[in-house]
């Protein structure tokens, strides 16, 4: 696909690629093949919008950027020395040693070039680039959209409304001569600016004042604004155009003078080498390891947690979605973590599909069933099903509490949360970690610089948070791999590391040892306290629970036996016996007599009172229970009457009458209508199966090779038809479709002749066609079978094998000798 002549278009440019270098370009903007070019006219086009050459810039590094931003101020088109001196200097700079920078901008040039090639942002020859022209309207210089490099207009650019007299004075006053040619003044004025030596002795001659004035335009922005009678240093430069009007209050420092002020850099501080993340601190990758698998393990240990306090039904949606602030705050405190932090472990329990909306008229979140199935799993491959899934997220918990663009508040589990850039950011972030050596803590701040490097467009969100919202997105990231033993004391750990490399199993693997093994035993002690030393197996924690509540946390778990919590394992089908067994099978140490007479005490009042639906009631074997119930004064708001003398009837519903009376010190069971004592476990609310949410793609998604290869294919048979040299039905010469781009038109007859005849020879023939729908499109055929009205036969600009109506072909031509193949 070669070319012997420079290409004068963007797409002889992309025609004259290899295959290998076109899959280059649709690897690199995957957005180019949605749906597929028809040729590569089509895919320069496409190349060329705004909306793509935007996409493809933000993927740019900064000095590829920087690259872009200097040949949008050459000229068009530059040579490569230009672009280069652009970039370097003309070395003149006030003796600045810029020897080293100069080295490393010269040899990373060609990879920065290459790159914009690649994209097809840049084309043509080294002595010929050329910017595509969106890019150039992006990253040129306007009044309304100034220059990233802070460069302002040409002379010509700036000078195009000015009057020939105003030239003329400007050239008097600069020491040139005169001419009423305004393009020769043009060229006069700017030849100025861009010799050295008679800008340097024209400088020599301004004032001090007028010098600090261009010191403050030189590096941008490049626009000022004047009074009607400006000051003696202004007069001065605008007298001799080093100050050229925009408008009546507005001047601007021409390009060329500001190139020569600068020592002909379009860029300050040229950056052809990305930032090194240097080390915060050295530690042992033992320690590290550690350090993350106990962090891992808290992780596991709430995300458990939550999901008990949401088992019997979440709190309620929001009519906008997502958590209200309260709701969110309790379940902070219920955690005993921040705000912030719950959120995050609410939104990471979401995004692995262990929390859902239940769907019901009053919806609520609860757990999914796969929740069960997680917490059957052992803990490692709990813990690489938390990081999997924060992994791809785009849900960002690091924007709960702030507000939208319009203003209003973002809740946990809203519908807002989702930024496409999070994954990128978060994969990014753990690969610059990961270079490091093992046990290295990053700073976080060298970090961010290379962050920022890598993608100097992608810091702004179209969402209102900020102009540096990857940066944000960054930091949160770091908490986040902390939180969830991604990281431990600020370093990647090895079960992280094998995770990316490797996958789930390994990671597994890794963290397994360094997790503690599940506890089947307790220590019960005097003050009605039993101590965890450490996790307990699942159905002893689950149990334990129920009987006991939680009074700390830390290394060792603290539960507390009071009156209510052993009510509440009794609530759940427990006899006291069972308690009693339950206790002595797990416990280390001997049963306190105090936890023994608790017990019993509690199990001789349960269920002593009955309550049920009248609309409640309550009933006793014990008359004077339900006299002392009548007499006391905190029973007034029940507003009880007897209606036996074992049986009082109230008005309250049995569920206010039970928890009233249990304030008043009382035992009472629920029964149901049969009654038998209705049994209360700890609530199992499931949501219906759900899916994890999907996350927001952050544009196209990346094609993998096959269809690459598939879309090269199509893209070169379609050029091939659009382009092939054929011949005219009419006068039997040589035209081509991309000038006449009409239909050929042939009788019936004249057309099926030629298309059997080019069955019979094997040749290939140029058709009009009109499908089913009414559409009409030209190809090159070559047809193989011709038979019952339909031509069978590979057509060149799908690449594959299709049938055509003969009564759909509007004509056929044959192509010209040079046209085949």
């Amino acid at each position: 696909m070669g070319t012997t002549t420079p290409p004068r278009t963007l797409a002889e440019a992309l025609r004259a690629r290899g295959d290998e270098s076109l899959a280059g370009l649709l690897r690199a903007r995957p957005d180019l093949l949605n749906p597929v070019p028809n040729d590569i006219t089509q895919l320069a086009t496409r190349a060329g919008t705004r909306a793509s050459v935007v996409r493809a810039l933000e993927h740019l590094d900064r000095f590829a950027l920087q690259t872009a931003e200097a040949l949008a101020v050459a000229p068009d088109p530059a040579p490569y020395g230009i672009l280069l001196s652009l970039l370097t200097g003309d070395g003149l700079d006030d003796g600045e040693q810029r020897d080293d920078v100069g080295a490393a901008v010269t040899a990373a040039l060609p990879g920065a070039l290459a790159t914009l090639r690649e994209q097809a942002l840049v084309w043509g020859e080294d002595e010929r680039l050329r910017l595509v022209r969106t890019a150039r309207e992006l990253l040129a210089p306007s009044p309304q959209h100034p220059s990233p490099t802070g460069l302002g207009p040409t002379v010509a650019e700036a000078t195009a409304g000015m009057s020939p007299g105003r030239l003329q004075e400007i050239l008097t006053t600069a020491g040139l001569h005169a001419t009423h040619d305004p393009v020769s003044a043009v060229a006069a004025l700017s030849a100025l600016f861009t010799d050295r030596t008679r800008m340097a002795e024209l400088l020599d001659t301004a004032p001090v004042e007028a010098l600090s004035v261009l010191d403050r335009l030189v590096w941008g922005p490049p626009y000022g604004e004047v009074t009607p009678n400006p000051t003696p240093p202004v007069k001065w430069l605008r007298d001799r155009g080093l100050l050229l009007p925009v408008s009546t209050r507005t001047v601007v420092l021409p390009r060329e003078a500001a190139l020569h002020l600068r020592a002909g850099r379009a860029h300050r501080v040229p950056e052809p080498a990305p930032p090194v993340v240097t080390a915060a601190a050295e530690r042992d990758p033992q320690a590290v390891d550690r350090a993350a698998a106990g962090q891992a393990f808290t992780a596991l240990s709430t995300v458990e947690e939550l999901l008990k306090l949401w088992n019997g039904g979440g709190p309620a949606i929001l009519r906008a979605g997502g958590l209200s602030v309260r709701e969110l705050k309790r379940t902070a405190t219920a955690l005993d973590v921040t705000e912030p932090i719950a959120a995050f472990w609410v939104e990471l329990a979401y995004a692995a599909g262990l929390l859902a909306t239940d769907g019901e008229s009053d919806e609520r979140y609860a757990p999914t069933p796969a929740s069960d199935e997680w917490l059957d799993l052992s803990a490692q491959h709990r813990w690489t099903h938390l990081a999997t899934a924060w992994l791809p997220a785009t849900r960002v918990p690091g924007l709960v509490g702030g507000q939208d663009a319009k203003g209003r508040a973002l809740s946990a589990l809203g519908p807002e949360l989702d930024r496409s850039a999070a994954p990128d950011v978060r994969r990014r972030v753990l690969a610059l970690f990961a270079e490091l050596p093992p046990g290295t803590a990053p700073d976080p701040e060298t970090l961010l610089r290379r962050l920022r490097w890598e993608r100097p467009l992608r810091g702004s969100s179209p969402s209102g948070e900020g102009t540096d919202l990857r940066s944000r997105l960054a930091l949160w990231t770091l908490n986040e791999a902390e939180l969830l033993g991604i990281t431990g004391r600020g370093a990647l750990s090895s079960q992280a590391r094998a995770l990316l490399e490797e996958g789930e199993e390994t990671a597994a693997t890794f963290l397994a040892p360094l997790l503690p093994e599940p506890l089947d035993h307790v220590l019960l002690q005097a003050d009605l306290t039993a101590v965890a030393p450490g996790p307990l197996e699942r159905p002893l924690a689950e149990t334990l629970s129920v009987l006991a509540d939680v009074e700390s946390k830390g290394g060792a778990t603290v539960y507390r036996f009071t009156p209510g919590s052993v009510r509440r394992a009794l609530d759940a089908g427990q006899a006291a016996a069972d308690l009693h067994a339950f206790l002595a099978a797990h416990s280390r140490t001997p049963v306190p007599q105090p936890l023994s007479y608790l017990i019993d005490d509690v199990a001789r009042r349960h269920g002593h009172l009955r309550i049920g639906a009248a609309s409640a009631y309550v009933r006793c074997d014990d008359e004077a229970v339900l006299n002392e119930i009548l007499a006391d004064r905190r029973s007034t708001g029940l507003r009880l009457r007897r209606l036996a003398p074992t049986v009082l009837a109230s008005q309250a519903d049995p569920g206010s009458l039970l928890e009233a009376l249990r304030e008043m010190g009382y035992a009472p069971a629920a029964e149901s209508a049969e009654g038998d004592v209705l049994i209360t476990r700890a609530g199992a609310r499931r949501t219906p199966p759900r899916t994890p949410p999907t996350p927001v793609p952050e544009g196209p998604p990346v094609p993998d090779d096959t269809l690459l290869g598939a879309a090269v294919r199509a893209i070169r048979a379609g050029d091939t038809a659009a382009t092939v040299i054929r011949k005219d039905p009419a006068e039997g010469g040589p035209s081509s479709t991309t000038s006449s781009g009409s239909l050929p038109r042939t009788t019936s007859a004249e057309t099926l002749a030629t298309v059997q005849a080019a069955a019979m020879t094997g040749t290939a023939v140029w058709i009009g066609y009109v499908n089913a729908e009414g559409a009409a499109s030209q190809r090159v055929i070559a047809p193989v079978r011709v038979e019952g009205g339909f031509v069978t036969a590979y057509d060149h600009t799908a690449d594959e094998v299709r049938t055509f109506a003969l009564h759909r072909i509007t004509g056929v031509a044959e192509l010209a000798e040079d046209g085949k193949g």
